[in-house]
Order: structure tokens, then sequence, then C-alpha cells
């Protein structure tokens, strides 16, 4: 399964175009541009699935850095700012990594 079988390719462009300058990611508005926040808690777990590179039930910061990418493959990398923002407001319990939990956060900010 691949993110455009369950999101719209053109909200995902719509999504990574708005985003396209550096330090000008915003996770709620591009959950709310792709289409994402719209989405029922297991289409969401199935993104999360496809955006665990690793399949280790996390999105650590290292992968956090390239979910642009993880949409269409010559996307921008998130800054280090944007990366960090993105992991702190979606880390519920503060240990450094995102569990499938808290992709839902976006959808209810």
């Amino acid at each position: 399964m691949s993110l455009t079988d369950i999101l719209s390719p053109s909200d995902i462009a719509a999504a990574l175009r708005d985003c396209q300058a550096p330090d000008s990611f915003s996770p709620k508005k591009f959950f709310q541009i792709s289409g994402m926040s719209k989405k029922s808690s297991s289409q969401l777990k199935e993104i999360f699935r496809i955006l665990d590179n690793d399949q280790s039930g996390f999105i650590e910061e290292d992968e956090l850095k390239y979910f642009l990418q993880r949409f269409e493959c010559g996307a921008r990398v998130l800054t280090t700012s944007e990366t960090k923002t993105f992991l702190a407001a979606a880390d519920h319990d503060g240990d450094g990594k995102i569990g499938a939990e808290g992709i839902n956060y976006f959808k209810y900010r």
C-alpha cells in the first residue's frame, strides 16, 4: 500500500507546495491540506506504518526529518527546527519518538 492509496495525489502535491521554503512546515497545516486530518484512526495508523521507514513502531527524529520525502522523493528535508517542533508536538510521553497515537494528535488540533 502507498500513501496515494489513502490520500489524493493532488492534495499531497498541494501540501508539499505549501511548505517548500525552509522553516515553513507546519504539521497541523500539512495534515489539513494533505487530507490526513479527515482520515479515520485506522487510515492514520496505515499512514503511520508507511511513514515508519524502519518499521520499529515509532517515528524517530532521524526518520522525521525525511517526513516530506516519504510523500514525494524530491521533497525537501525538514530543517532541524521543524523536526524538533514536529517531534515535540507529537511525542506525548517525551521519549524522543512518535508512536502511532502521536499522528492522531494532528487530527484533533
